[in-house]
């Protein structure tokens, strides 16, 4: 299901958006303080790289990936990462970890002297690459979305994948247009 301006954005009492497709990920734990959700990490992923639509992602996310299904995929397929979100191209919205749980999304990671990212982030992962633009479908989920967890939860930073894992990632990228949503007061 797409998000559609008419339709309003929430996140329920059990940490879940509706509406969002959802497809549960198995690569999520407790969270060390559930009441400590207080960033928000933006994230770009493509699979296979640099092409859009397949199952790969949702594949990857469930530990369901299969490493003979293209070259790339034999380098990630032990991976077990997930994220909360995943914002299609066509603005789809699916859920893989509740936002109580700590998804694995952020790896080694820090910001503002925190480590491990993971414990106190929501991640958000966007269909696109590191080489073009996003489409204006995945901004409008994808500020929907922000709007959402912001009254849900005390969000205080709104960051990329790149600022809390410099010189490990680069995403969402040089084409993530960040004046494109709301940051935090």
């Amino acid at each position: 299901m797409s998000h559609t301006a008419n339709t309003t954005l929430q996140i329920d009492a059990d940490g879940f958006a509706n509406p969002a497709q959802m497809v549960l990920s198995p690569n999520q734990d407790v969270r060390p303080d559930p009441a400590d959700i207080a960033m928000i990490v933006i994230h770009n992923i493509s699979l296979p790289p640099n092409q859009y639509g397949g199952p790969g992602i949702v594949q990857l996310f469930t530990n369901q990936l299969d490493s003979q299904a293209h070259p790339y995929y034999a380098e990630i397929a032990h991976l077990q990462v997930s994220s909360h979100f995943l914002i299609r191209r066509n603005g789809e919205l699916m859920q893989f970890v509740s936002c109580l749980q700590r998804a694995w999304h952020a790896g080694l990671s820090q910001w503002q002297g925190r480590e491990r990212c993971n414990d106190f982030s929501i991640g958000i992962e966007l269909e696109g690459s590191d080489f073009e633009a996003f489409e204006a479908d995945q901004y409008r989920t994808l500020q929907a979305l922000i709007e959402a967890l912001r009254q849900r939860y005390p969000i205080k930073h709104i960051v990329g994948h790149s600022d809390i894992a410099p010189g490990r990632k680069t995403d969402p990228g040089p084409f993530f247009e960040w004046q494109r949503i709301s940051q935090p007061d």
